[in-house]
C-alpha cells in the first residue's frame, strides 16, 4: 500500500510539472513610470490612440503608471467584475447599468461618444445607401444575400449589431455571416478583404480608412447609431481605485474634455470623438 501511495504521489507531481498553469496575460501597453499604478480595459479608445494621449499627460503630472488591457466592452466588464482591472471605458449602456445595479461597478459617468457606421463595398450590392434606418439596411443586406462581418465577441459593437438585427426581425446566420471574434481593426480588414458589410465605430474607421480602401461609409446617423462612452470603476475598491478615480476626474475635467474633443484633428482632419458636452447636444 505504501508503494502504491508513493507511486500515486509521484504520478501527481509529474502531471503537475508537465502541465504548468498558464500565466495571466500582461497588459497591451503601459504609460508612465510612476509609483501610483492602476489598470484600465477598453477597446476603441485604446486602439485609436486617445487613451494613450490622455494617460500620458495624466501619468506625467501625477506620478502614475497606467496599464491598458485591450478588450471589447463585454470582456472589459468581465475583467472589472473579476477585479482584474481598476476601471473600464465602455460603450454598452444596458450592460453598464446592469453592472452598477448588481453592485460590482460604480461611478458610471459619460465621457464622450462617437457613432456607429455601416460600411461596405463601394458598389453597394444590397443598396443600403438609400436605407431609411440601420435596421432597414441590415434587412436589405440579408435579403440580398450579401456577406456581413460580425465581431461575435460580445463587445459593445457586437451587442449593438445584435440589437439592430433584432429590430429588423432577423436572426443572422449562414455562410455569408462571417464571425471574426476579433478586434475592430481585424474585423474591418476582414470585411475589406471579403467585400462584406460591417458595423464599425466611426473612430476606428477614420483611423483605418486608408488600409481598408475597398470599404465606404454607406449608412450613418440617427439615435440608433449613437455610441456614448462611460467610465466605471471596480466595486468594492481595488488597490488602484484611488489613482483610477483621479484619472477619471482628469478625463472629465476641462483639460481632459478638450483633449478628447480635439483628438485626431491634426492627423485625420477631423476629431475622432465628441466630448461629453458635444454628446449631450
Amino acid at each position: 500500500m505504501k508503494l502504491l501511495l508513493l507511486a500515486c504521489l509521484l504520478g501527481c507531481s509529474a502531471a503537475a510539472i508537465a502541465a504548468p498553469t498558464e500565466p495571466e496575460p500582461g497588459p497591451d501597453a503601459t504609460w508612465g513610470h510612476g509609483a501610483r499604478r492602476f489598470s484600465i480595459a477598453t477597446g476603441s479608445p485604446g486602439e485609436t490612440g486617445l487613451l494613450e494621449r490622455l494617460a500620458s499627460e495624466f501619468a506625467y503630472q501625477n506620478d502614475a503608471r497606467i496599464s491598458w488591457y485591450r478588450a471589447g466592452t463585454g470582456e472589459a466588464l468581465q475583467l472589472l467584475k473579476q477585479r482584474k482591472v481598476d476601471m473600464v471605458l465602455a460603450h454598452s449602456p444596458d450592460a453598464e447599468q446592469q453592472a452598477v445595479a448588481e453592485g460590482w461597478a460604480t461611478g458610471r459617468a459619460l465621457i464622450g461618444s462617437n457613432e456607429f457606421w455601416i460600411v461596405g463595398p463601394k458598389d453597394d450590392p444590397a443598396g443600403i445607401a438609400s436605407a431609411t434606418s440601420a435596421a432597414d439596411a441590415l434587412r436589405r443586406i440579408h435579403e440580398a444575400g450579401a456577406p456581413f462581418v460580425s465581431r461575435g465577441d460580445q463587445s459593445g459593437t457586437h451587442q449593438r449589431e445584435m440589437a439592430l438585427w433584432s429590430a429588423a426581425g432577423i436572426s443572422p446566420g449562414g455562410s455569408g455571416y462571417i464571425v471574426t471574434r476579433s478586434s475592430m481593426g481585424d474585423s474591418l480588414q476582414r470585411a475589406n478583404a471579403t467585400g462584406a458589410y460591417f458595423l464599425t465605430d466611426s473612430s476606428s474607421f477614420i483611423v483605418q480608412r486608408n488600409a481598408v480602401s475597398g470599404l465606404k461609409v454607406l449608412h450613418r446617423g440617427g439615435k440608433e447609431l449613437a455610441n456614448p462612452y462611460h467610465l466605471l470603476y471596480a466595486a468594492p475598491p481595488t488597490p488602484g481605485t484611488e489613482a483610477a478615480r483621479q484619472f477619471g476626474a482628469f478625463i472629465l475635467s476641462g483639460r481632459g474634455q478638450e483633449l478628447m474633443g480635439k483628438f485626431g484633428n491634426g492627423r485625420y482632419g477631423e476629431p475622432l470623438y465628441r466630448n461629453a458636452a458635444g454628446t449631450l447636444k
